[in-house]
């Protein structure tokens, strides 16, 4: 739109970054759980909604083969044992780095503990 008065700029969408993940050990080509090595996924410790948004706004995240993610008995998505290791593993990484039990459940709404 040229020639106009008052032109309109071009919208730029901004990226959002994501942190990486707070939890010691975590890295992107070896599975968390089984130390598998080759392609993993991003697995959010915390899901559903805010929790997820949550999990990438402080890292509480980490990286599972695709077994160990959503495919295998014991998966993070098929196992509620496995899934509250990873929830308590994640408050215990929260309170050591990013603030108090109290903080936690404010904004998780549970206590994993």
């Amino acid at each position: 739109m040229t020639g106009l008065m008052y032109p309109k700029q071009a919208a730029v969408k901004k990226r959002k970054s994501h942190p990486k993940s707070i939890i010691p050990g975590d890295r992107k080509e070896i599975c968390y759980l089984c130390h598998r090595f080759g392609f993993t996924e991003e697995h959010h410790i915390y899901s559903g909604n805010p929790g997820r948004k949550y999990s990438e706004q402080y890292g509480l995240k980490l990286h599972l083969c695709p077994t160990c993610h959503r495919t295998g008995r014991e998966a993070a998505h098929m196992s509620k044992e496995t899934a509250d290791y990873l929830h308590r593993l994640g408050q215990q990484e929260f309170e050591q780095r990013c603030g108090s039990r109290n903080d936690f459940t404010k904004i998780f709404g549970r206590n994993y503990l």
